[in-house]
């Protein structure tokens, strides 16, 4: 094997592990960037509640609520624009970033 055959075969390991590991974040993560607008990219905003690190299941059934009572405001319109399914992924990805959640 010349080297630079080596060195294809080892970046394309790279590669293959970079794409791996985050493929697994990356749903959540990129559902979630709606959520930076007003929430910070840190889940932690100014002037917006912090959903940083707050639990998984208490962000799903809030998001959940908005998602299917009537219309008050802009999260229950946001909420909407998701399955169930998605609103799992962006609540599983929230709880992971550091934060105490608003408490």
């Amino acid at each position: 094997m010349t080297f630079l055959n080596y060195a294809r075969a080892t970046l394309t390991g790279f590669a293959l592990l970079i794409a791996a590991t985050s493929a697994q974040a990356e749903p959540g993560r990129l559902l979630a960037s709606q959520c930076a607008q007003c929430h910070g990219t840190n889940g932690a905003g100014p002037g917006f509640d912090e959903i940083a690190g707050k639990s998984a299941s208490e962000l799903y059934n809030e998001l959940r609520e908005m998602k299917y009572r009537p219309v008050e405001g802009i999260m229950d319109r946001q909420a909407r624009g998701y399955t169930d399914a998605q609103l799992d992924l962006i609540s599983n990805f929230l709880s992971t970033l550091p934060g105490n959640g608003g408490d």
